[in-house]
């Protein structure tokens, strides 16, 4: 199988192709930009890829015009004053100096400190700060899990943080595994407990299709309301790689927030 994406162009429109061993051609829009990336079946020819492009331009054009208008922070600059955000809620950060092992501390003036050596550079500043939600979600998650498991009726065999660049989370069905963006240690904590349930749901149903929804309905009816609370909240500045994106790991599904996908 390949996945190795090769660029075609589609009426001005840039298009990562990766064909895999699949039935049917599923098409993505994919932040910030609003890239367009198609999985195709083996035996589909690039002029087909083309032509379901082009019977798609308008709904993609869409996708990508919500993107373009989400709001968005700039890129983090880890100095007093700056916003950022932990559980939903907006912090101001404060720089402490600080000459341990650095640390965050929130104050309840809605302060985010910064405990941090002088002389540690942005990105240094902003892998303490990674760390820390990281830590806060390993924290978070497993309370989730003894929750849900037994509502869904599936079991994570494992489950792991990592950032991830289009998906809010994603399963491996075979090996039992879950993964949680880490991105959702900023967001509400309603957010986080939906992407749990619904990559719990996906060790029962791999795809997005009617059972999937039917199981969600089931055991979250309300799902559909967490998630466009998820998908219409502030995205943070990240650098993007289409290559690396069109790379998706073998039998594990999206959960459908980042991006907007067609078939």
């Amino acid at each position: 199988m390949s996945t190795r994406a090769r660029v075609i162009t589609v009426r001005s429109l840039d298009v990562a192709v990766v064909r895999k061993r699949i039935k049917n051609l599923h098409l993505g829009v994919y932040p910030p930009d609003g890239r367009v990336r198609v999985a195709a079946p083996l035996a589909v020819s690039d002029e087909a890829v083309r032509v379901a492009v082009i019977r798609k331009l308008g709904w993609i054009r869409r996708q990508q015009s919500k993107f373009q208008n989400q709001p968005r922070q700039s890129a983090r600059e880890m100095v007093n004053g700056e916003s950022h955000f932990f559980r939903g809620k907006r912090y101001r950060l404060r720089i402490v100096a600080y000459e341990g092992a650095g640390r965050i501390r929130l104050r309840p003036s809605a302060t985010m400190e910064l405990h941090v050596r002088t002389r540690l550079d942005v990105e240094g500043r902003a892998l303490v700060l990674r760390n820390w939600y990281r830590q806060q979600l390993k924290e978070r998650i497993p309370p989730l899990l003894r929750k849900w498991e037994p509502v869904v009726g599936a079991r994570a065999n494992d489950w792991g943080v990592r950032r991830m660049k289009t998906k809010w989370g994603s399963c491996n069905t075979k090996a039992g595994r879950i993964w949680i963006n880490l991105e959702l240690a900023k967001k509400p904590d309603s957010c986080l407990e939906y992407i749990v349930v619904h990559e719990l749901v996906h060790l029962l149903e791999r795809r997005h299709n009617d059972n999937f929804f039917a199981l969600m309905d089931r055991v979250l009816p309300r799902w559909r309301l967490l998630r466009a609370e998820l998908n219409h909240s502030e995205l943070s500045a990240e650098t993007w790689n289409d290559i690396e994106a069109a790379r998706p790991r073998a039998a594990e599904n999206d959960a459908r927030g980042l991006a907007a996908k067609d078939g």
